[in-house]
């Protein structure tokens, strides 16, 4: 297999510092380059694992298949949590809350599967405001849209898109070395300036819950 992290032992202090880089030419400004790996590093562990331009290693998921399948934690290279990502109960969607560092009280953001029979654009939305639990719908008045995503991840092709209906974030698949593909499970995060790169990876955990292959996590 192609090799996919060049410093996967990288320091903490070496990875915290993510380097930015002009974005790709269809887009101004200067944007972080991650390459996303499907995989936990981790023996017996269903996850992601993150590397910035340089190798170094950026975000880590390890979810034990015997531990709780209703929670998700995004970690930093030391393995400290940054986010906390739990499904609500009780829903009839899919939704998911998303919380700072190791907090469930008062939701960063609240993530819903956009459910539409008419396939719109859409794939899901990530709205503020929303900590009592009513349904994310960008018409509910206590809700504020934070996010729109739009396109494929099956095909990890997907944009994030903000109020201003600016490119925040996107997903792309990793170009092929040498001729070698990488397949499905190692892509590329470009994340720009106007979002958080541990919130738009959190994004695409969520999205690979919502429309990943059957090889998920255990949730």
């Amino acid at each position: 297999m192609t090799k996919v992290y060049p410093n996967a032992a990288a320091s903490a202090a070496a990875a915290a510092a993510v380097e930015q880089k002009p974005c790709p030419s269809n887009s101004d400004g200067n944007c972080v380059m991650l390459t996303v790996w499907k995989k936990s590093l981790l023996l017996n562990c269903d996850g992601f694992t993150v590397f910035d331009g340089k190798g170094n290693l950026v975000f880590r998921v390890d979810n034990y298949y015997s531990g709780n399948k209703d929670e998700i934690t995004l970690m930093d290279a030391s393995g400290n949590s940054l986010l906390t990502i739990r499904r609500k109960r009780l829903s009839l969607s899919d939704k998911w809350l998303i919380y700072d560092g190791e907090s469930t009280i008062n939701p960063m953001l609240t993530v819903r599967k956009q459910v539409n029979l008419l396939n719109t654009k859409p794939l899901a939305y990530a709205s503020s405001g929303c900590s009592r639990g009513i349904g994310l719908n960008k018409y509910k008045s206590n809700c504020s849209v934070n996010y729109e995503i739009e396109g494929s991840y099956t095909q990890r092709c997907c944009s994030v898109y903000d109020t201003k209906r600016r490119r925040v974030a996107e997903i792309k698949r990793k170009e092929s070395v040498g001729g070698v593909s990488f397949g499905m499970d190692v892509f590329r995060l470009i994340v720009r300036s106007e979002i958080e790169s541990a919130v738009a990876m959190a994004l695409v955990i969520l999205l690979d819950q919502m429309f990943g292959s059957s090889k998920r996590f255990s949730i």
